[in-house]
């Protein structure tokens, strides 16, 4: 029977391997920290955190996430080891909440590897406090008991781990952090929230359950309460989006609350329609045929819930996206659990001399490895199932994407026109995760940019020896670069979109023709210090001139003639012809130029840059790092996947950029 601990209260524990799960409905970091019988931390190898997730006896996740699940082994902490705490902050970087007195009351649980819960706490009481000591493992009498804490710290991690003794308590909370901070600019930008009755009401497939599990399913990752990526306001469950100020050239932003789709066991995903309640429902979208008796349904383009197409399309992509994660996070729960229980019963045969050899032995250890296997089946079986019914949805879908969401060997671009209204999203690649190779779920980042963007022209994990030459790959980083400036350029209306270029060396001219050649660049790339200068120059002094506007109040009153179009620049080369003045200035765009229309694209190996310090850390962290070639550096906060980045480019051979630009070079043509 599980027990529900109170603050201050202790259980015993029967096992000495255990999963500590915890949910908090906003992303948070979870730390553990073993301690001697005084409680006191001896050193940072002490402390499981994001930066070191593994330490003797413990595993905890590598990025902050809002939902966890830490794993302990009683057994394996040293000797002089006599309690674990299990630590949970707030991320000190982002636009998160900054208290736990802000967010829901953070659960923890401690199951055993069956997925069986032992003990469970919820931490209530917390206002000012941004870390928190929820639970406590400690040694009594030569047993294991856990013990509910609730210990907040207003100053962070910093207090928390300065309280319990460790000496470099304030070094070691700032690398948790940097860590953590690092896991959030390799994240994907959450999709644009939907309407609280708009929501997609999908179900997901139930995680593998075998004849012995007692009905029990797996735990995977839980469903957050939001879509895996956060299709919510960074203020966290239930707090306001933050508010971007508006200026002359802005479209109107959407934002709302999104609710949950309500994860649900057994059954395989359902495509049917969800009905608005509290609004007058839109135009129904197109339908199909219906399905056989027995049949799942057939999928539909649009069958999401949105007043336009544009809309229903967007939340449906979405919605293809979060299940897919949250079956691939069954899967791989159902193996964990299939691999763990095979572990222990190995253990329990090794354990007993009397079946080490032998063929009482054998058959133990056959059986055990044939369970196993028998579970891992079943857990594919689900997942092949949905990832049935995903590939005929994107088999439907993708053809019905609009050009914002298209990728460019779409027939859709055939028929390009510039368009009379900015969309909701911009497409910038595929995601896919090992296990569901088969399928490619678009990447769409909303509109207007709320980060900027970093092409990696630096090797990468993935690329291996396809790109022996350095210069071959920042080649092709400039041309992702050029296909990516030139889709913004073709799903805004005509004058709503200008594009800079700094490239100092000229070494970009090559890729950059496309767009020098149509002439849809507000001015020809900035070469030389002198061309760096006077381009980061204007640029800062446009983001003061609207920040002043817009924060007195006097967005109405800018000089006669100004341009109120959404800005990118396309930054080549970095550091090249960059001082420390224009370094200053390019992390003043990076940060401030976005809720100002003024958007930053660098191409840049970050290793090239090394020379300046650690002074460039923040820039790169405050973009969103893509790549020219498949690389899975693309974390997913909320379930803990790590997805596999594709990026879009323009088939070899095809004239299809070089006409969508020449069209949008027509436009601006007669729109001027």
């Amino acid at each position: 029977m599980t027990a529900e601990l109170v603050r201050g209260q202790n259980h015993p524990l029967s096992q000495v391997r255990l999963e500590i799960r915890v949910s908090a409905g906003t992303p948070i970091v979870a730390a553990a920290a073993l301690s001697d019988e005084n409680g006191r931390i001896h050193g940072a190898e002490w402390v499981a955190h994001p930066g070191a997730p593994t330490q003797p006896g413990l595993e905890v996740s590598r990025q902050a996430a809002a939902d966890h699940r830490l794993a302990v082994d009683l057994d394996a902490v040293p000797e002089a080891v006599h309690r674990v705490g299990v630590l949970l902050a707030l991320p000190a970087a982002g636009a998160g909440p900054s208290r736990f007195g802000a967010v829901a009351a953070p659960f923890v649980a401690v199951t055993g590897l069956d997925g069986a819960e032992i003990a469970t706490y919820t931490i209530t009481g917390l206002e000012a406090e941004s870390a928190v000591v929820a639970l406590e493992l400690y040694r009594r009498q030569g047993a294991w008991k856990v013990r509910a804490v609730g210990q907040g710290y207003a100053g962070g991690l910093a207090e928390l781990l300065t309280d319990q003794g460790l000496p470099e308590a304030r070094r070691l909370a700032g690398s948790i952090d940097d860590a953590v901070a690092q896991g959030v600019a390799r994240s994907v930008q959450a999709p644009l929230p939907r309407t609280a009755d708009a929501d997609r009401s999908r179900q997901t497939a139930a995680p593998a359950l075998g004849p012995d599990q007692s009905g029990t399913a797996p735990q995977p990752d839980q469903a957050p309460p939001t879509s895996p990526y956060g299709g919510q306001p960074p203020g966290g469950p239930g707090q306001p989006a933050p508010q971007t100020p508006s200026y002359p050239g802005t479209a109107p932003d959407p934002n709302a609350v999104t609710q949950p789709s309500a994860p649900t066991t057994g059954g395989s995903i359902d495509y049917s329609h969800p009905r608005r309640q509290n609004t007058t429902p839109p135009p129904p979208p197109p339908t199909a045929p219906p399905a056989a008796p027995g049949q799942p349904a057939r999928p539909v383009a649009g069958d999401a819930t949105g007043w336009s197409m544009d809309e229903r399309l967007y939340n449906q992509v979405w919605g293809m996206f979060e299940d897919l994660a949250r079956s691939t996070a069954a899967y791989r729960s159902a193996v964990d659990f299939a691999e763990s229980r095979m572990d222990k019963e190995l253990e329990q045969v090794l354990s007993d001399p009397r079946s080490r050899i032998g063929g009482q032995g054998d058959a133990a250890r056959e059986a055990a490895r044939a369970r196993h296997d028998q579970l891992v089946a079943q857990a594919g079986e689900a997942l092949d199932r949905d990832l049935t019914q995903l590939i005929a949805e994107a088999e439907v879908v993708e053809p019905a994407l609009p050009p914002a969401y298209a990728r460019w060997d779409s027939p859709v671009w055939h028929a390009y026109r510039v368009p009379m209204e900015i969309p909701m999203a911009l497409r910038l690649g595929d995601l896919h995760l090992p296990e569901a190779d088969r399928i490619r779920i678009p990447m769409l980042v909303r509109l207007p940019l709320e980060r900027g963007l970093w092409i990696d022209s630096g090797r990468t994990g993935s690329s291996g020896g396809s790109f022996e030459d350095s210069h071959a790959l920042g080649r092709l980083a400039l041309e992702t670069a050029v296909a990516h400036a030139a889709r913004l350029l073709a799903v805004y209306p005509a004058g709503e979109f200008t594009v800079h270029v700094i490239d100092p060396a000229g070494s970009g001219a090559q890729p950059l023709a496309p767009l020098v050649q149509a002439g849809v660049l507000a001015a020809p790339p900035a070469l030389g210090a002198a061309g760096v200068a006077d381009a980061l120059g204007r640029l800062t002094q446009r983001v003061d001139l609207v920040q002043m506007a817009v924060r007195g109040g006097a967005a109405d009153s800018l000089p006669p003639g100004f341009d109120t179009s959404q800005q990118l620049l396309i930054v080549n080369d970095f550091p090249h012809g960059f001082d420390d003045r224009a370094v200053n200035q390019l992390r003043y765009l990076a940060d401030e130029g976005p809720a100002f229309g003024v958007h930053l694209m660098m191409v840049a190996d970050r290793e090239e840059s090394s020379g300046y310090g650690p002074l460039l850390d923040p820039l790169w962290r405050s973009l969103l790092r893509l790549t020219p070639v498949p690389d899975d550096h693309l974390a997913d906060p909320w379930v803990g996947h790590a997805w596999t980045y594709e990026p879009s480019l323009v088939p070899p051979g095809s004239k299809v950029l070089q006409q969508v630009l020449a069209q949008v070079a027509a436009a601006r043509t007669k729109y001027v």
